[in-house]
Formats: structure tokens, C-alpha cells, sequence
């Protein structure tokens, strides 16, 4: 049943979800940009798991995002040991907190709903990302309702390609999810 609920939703025009904008907006700079404290009033994440430093770019259907990687993060010492690589997990949660921004963009009163990762699919790791670099995060949104989205997210660190997948996410009330799990 999941299934087949995730594929209609697949089909769900844009237009005929359209959201009103949001508060999500306020937290733009003069140039557009969403800055790192922003972005942590947005997604509930914070040091030392937060994988987005900047957004870039956002409109209802697109954004793009930046993490600056300097090599020093705690997990490069372990990943590998000797040759740092970013890992291919943690280059999918930056991948998904950009998506969950973009979804809470399009949600009114998204603070009273949490976005959860439902299910990724044709994920492709075609790079390593050795630091220090920057990974930017484009994701496009395909579909989206009061019950979930699906995105398209692709990974580029110094220009090239370096992973991508299509990603779906689960929107829930807040207040209800966490009661029942606490």
C-alpha cells in the first residue's frame, strides 16, 4: 500500500499543490541566501550533524546548497584512516537536509510538521570527495503533498558529479509523531 502510494504521489501536479510561500522566506539575505543560523531555525539540526552551511538558491521547486569541508570534521579521522573521504552516508543527510529545507518551503506552518526520510532510491556514488572541498547539493522537486515529497538530489564537488538519488520523504505532525515514539 505504501507503494502505491508513493507512486501517486509521483503523479501529483505541482501546480495543483501549490502552497502559499511560507516563513521559510524570512530568514533570505539581500542576495537570496539562507545562512547557517537560518538554516538551523528551518531544519531541526544542529552541530555537529549539520551538513548544509548556505543555501544558495531556493525558489518552490528547486534549491541548492553548500557544506565547506575542511578536512579537519571528526569523521574524516576515521574515513579512511590516512586518506580522508567523505563518507557516501553523510553525503546523502546533506543531500537530504537540503531536500527537507525545500520541502519545508513549500509547507505552511512547517514548524508543526517534521519531514523524515522515507526511502532512497538509485542512489550512485560516482567520486570520492576528498577534502578539503565544497559539495554542492542541487535537489529538484518532482511531487509533493501534506503527506510527503519526492526529489531529485544530485551531489558536486569542484564541478564534478559525484553522487546522486531519487529521494522521498515522509511529512508528519510533529506533536503526534513525537508522542508517539518518545
Amino acid at each position: 500500500m505504501l507503494a502505491r502510494n508513493a507512486r501517486k504521489l509521483a503523479f501529483i501536479s505541482l501546480t495543483r499543490i501549490r502552497l502559499k510561500v511560507n516563513q521559510v522566506n524570512e530568514f533570505k539575505n539581500e542576495k537570496g541566501e539562507i545562512d547557517r543560523e537560518g538554516i538551523k531555525k528551518i531544519i531541526p539540526y544542529q552541530e555537529p550533524f549539520l551538513f548544509i552551511d548556505t543555501v544558495t538558491s531556493l525558489n518552490s521547486n528547486r534549491i541548492v546548497a553548500v557544506k565547506e569541508l575542511k578536512g579537519s570534521e571528526d569523521f574524516f579521522k576515521g574515513h579512511f584512516v590516512g586518506f580522508p573521504i567523505m563518507p557516501g552516508a553523510l553525503t546523502m543527510e546533506g543531500m537530504g537536509q537540503a531536500a527537507t529545507l525545500l520541502a519545508r518551503s513549500n509547507i505552511p506552518n512547517h514548524n508543526e510538521k517534521d519531514v523524515l526520510a522515507y526511502k532512497l532510491k538509485e542512489v550512485k556514488f560516482m567520486a570520492p570527495i576528498i577534502p578539503p572541498a565544497q559539495v554542492r547539493f542541487e535537489i529538484e522537486l518532482i511531487a509533493q503533498d501534506e503527506r510527503g515529497a519526492i526529489l531529485k538530489g544530485k551531489s558536486f564537488a569542484k564541478e564534478e558529479l559525484v553522487a546522486e538519488a531519487l529521494l522521498m520523504l515522509a511529512i508528519v505532525n510533529k506533536a503526534e509523531f513525537r508522542a508517539k515514539y518518545k
